[in-house]
């Protein structure tokens, strides 16, 4: 079993589309939309690709009018793109984040996995670095996986813990890994490999130049995307 493993895409379509094919399985960890200038194609790439879905943060913001959380450096942006996120989604596209769940739990074979955004105790918000001790605690929720894959902070790192490893694949579509490849994960057969993939990252970045935000936003969002680094 090949399962490639993908999170915050950030509606970055041109990063989606570089993705390898020939896998078995393709899982999401969230934040599909807000940041990037194609909502509405990334959910649909999604919705038709992939085997399992969890809800992010900014999918949460999307779908229920709800604050995204983020924090005050990112909370303009978000804002910005959230109104031409909904604006630009159906229906269909809405229900469909509405409906995602905020964690999964499947098996493969021997191996058991727990899917979420952020954490398994807080799955939408806590903001968990790589090198925090509390991976290494046993969460009620994941009690059990030998995998936990989250998302959110766009940092990429796979680190095991007794019994558990935390894997984290960095984010497809706004990379902060320092440079502006896109980020994901391989799982095969028992072992785990953190990838990354080149995209034309100008052709995103024109893109978001063309919508109609504050000037700011988009040199900011343009910034990010290129350097790969929180601005």
């Amino acid at each position: 079993m090949r399962i490639l493993i993908i999170s915050d895409l950030h509606a970055n379509f041109e990063a989606l589309c570089a993705l390898p094919r020939g896998y078995d399985e393709l899982w999401v960890l969230g934040d599909l939309v807000n940041y990037g200038p194609d909502p509405a194609a990334t959910i649909d790439f999604v919705r038709s690709h992939a085997s399992l879905v969890v809800r992010g943060n900014h999918d949460h913001s999307v779908a229920f009018g709800a604050d995204c959380g983020c924090s005050p450096r990112f909370a303009a942006m978000a804002a910005a793109t959230r109104d031409y996120t909904m604006s630009v989604l159906s229906a269909e596209d809405r229900r469909f984040l509405r409906n995602l769940p905020i964690s999964e739990r499947r098996q493969v074979g021997d191996y058991t996995f727990f899917l979420c955004h952020a954490t398994p105790s807080n799955p939408l918000y806590e903001y968990r670095p790589p090198d925090s001790p509390a991976w290494q605690r046993e969460e009620e929720v994941s009690r059990g996986a030998n995998y936990i894959l989250v998302g959110h902070t766009h940092v990429p790192f796979s680190r095991a813990f007794g019994e558990h490893t935390v894997v984290n694949p960095g984010s497809l579509g706004q990379s902060n890994a320092g440079d502006p490849q896109a980020r994901y994960a391989v799982w095969e057969d028992g072992r785990i490999e953190l990838r990354a993939v080149a995209y034309p990252v100008e052709t995103t970045v024109m893109k978001i130049l063309s919508l109609a935000f504050p000037d700011e936003i988009k040199r900011d969002l343009a910034g990010v995307l290129r350097a790969g680094r929180t601005p």
